[in-house]
């Protein structure tokens, strides 16, 4: 009875904090995302008071937020659009992954953690953090923007060569042979490949099975879909977000619209355990002794994520407005970085590597949501000089007539 109480006592406060936060990020028009991350980091490890009677279930409801985020996001797109959309990104995919594991591995190098290190670290300034740019591009209502395909796509490109990454890092990690890699890599890529097929393929085939005049009985399906085909994903390696994101793009029709009514609720509520969770795994007391390297390297990598979206957009045939908002969503880090920064600390490499891998990933968490508002303000700024160039050359024009 005692467990309960404490259960029922700490997830209804947890909850309640989030409400309060929320509210406060409202009244003042900023996202609520790093009041989330500054929440959980306050009662986290060595934090205000410890929450582990609910530690197991903030740990699975930040999956499921994840995995609703990217289910949502997929229900915006069809295969031909992510088919089109990945054949005109496929060089900024490659930039993106030559300019951002860079650093990493420099900075490992650097720091004296040696070349295995070089490879985990440059793993987590590689990938961005789909959940939180999810979460962005919702609140914001980009989703339909001519970027958004953009972006999405490079996410995509991102988780999978994370299928392909780690498989083999674990492999190296854990001293293992070559060949297990290899048979993982091979499952993993197939499990991609018959997740694609299926949602261009059997979409039809789902959305009828799925379809219901019940709210309920809808819910509870798609869910349970959701569900089993994340689990799937990750018994394969292959991120659990990329196989919602898939089961999203497979739905079509009416069931799609009902689906993201019933479940953005749900979506809601996880995404922000997700986000709460996030801090939570973070000592604050390991963070200062490598807050500067951390600052710095996040200064270097907020550099190569602008450009590679910037890039990616331009070659997508966005304006200014939309290479801008491309390169201003990609900054954040988050789930994927920790993971493997994890598996690094756990395989015996510097314990220094997950206190920078926390440090770092904190920074641009709490930067991510904030920096895309800057993008309209810039582009309004952009377009009036623009008009008063203009002005300018019809006046020298006039002027020498």
């Amino acid at each position: 009875m005692h467990h309960l109480v404490e259960v029922f006592l700490q997830l209804g406060l947890v909850i309640l904090g989030l409400g309060v936060l929320g509210a406060v990020a409202g009244r003042f028009g900023i996202s609520a995302i790093p009041l989330y991350l500054l929440g959980g980091l306050a009662f986290g490890v060595g934090g205000i008071h410890d929450l582990g009677e609910i530690t197991e279930f903030l740990d699975i409801g930040a999956e499921i937020g994840i995995v609703l985020l990217l289910f949502t996001i997929g229900l915006e797109y069809t295969p031909r659009e992510l088919v089109g959309t990945m054949r005109t990104s496929w060089r900024g995919a490659i930039v993106d992954l030559l300019l951002n594991a860079t650093p990493g591995a420099l900075c490992a190098l650097l720091l004296g953690w040696g070349p295995l290190a070089a490879v985990v670290f440059g793993g987590v300034t590689y990938i961005s953090s789909s959940g939180i740019i999810a979460k962005v591009m919702t609140d914001l209502g980009w989703l339909g923007n001519r970027e958004a395909p953009t972006v999405l796509s490079l996410l995509v490109a991102e988780d999978l060569v994370m299928a392909i990454y780690l498989p083999i890092v674990t492999t190296i990690l854990a001293g293992l042979a070559f060949a297990q890699a290899a048979w993982g890599l091979a499952l993993a890529l197939l499990a991609v490949g018959a997740a694609f097929l299926v949602a261009s393929r059997g979409g039809s085939v789902l959305s009828r099975f799925l379809a219901s005049p019940s709210d309920e009985i809808l819910m509870l399906k798609v869910l349970g879909v959701i569900l089993v085909v994340a689990g799937l994903a990750e018994q394969v390696h292959v991120s659990a977000a990329v196989g919602a994101f898939f089961v999203g793009i497979a739905l079509s029709g009416e069931v799609s619209h009902q689906a993201e009514r019933i479940l953005n609720p749900l979506k809601n509520l996880f995404a922000a355990i997700f986000f709460v969770n996030f801090g939570l795994q973070t000592d604050p007391q390991s963070l200062p002794p490598v807050l500067a390297a951390a600052a710095g390297l996040a200064v270097l990598t907020v550099g190569t994520k602008f450009a590679t979206g910037w890039w990616a957009a331009r070659q997508a045939g966005s304006a200014f407005t939309g290479r801008l908002r491309a390169g201003l969503l990609l900054l954040p880090r988050g789930e994927f970085s920790i993971v493997i920064a994890g598996l690094g600390v756990s395989a015996g490499l510097d314990p220094q590597l997950g206190s920078m891998a926390a440090a770092y990933v904190l920074i641009l968490a709490a930067l991510g949501p904030l920096a895309p508002r800057l993008a309209d303000p810039i582009s309004t700024r952009h377009r009036k000089k623009l008009r008063a160039r203009r002005l300018r050359s019809t006046t020298d024009v006039e002027h020498v007539v």
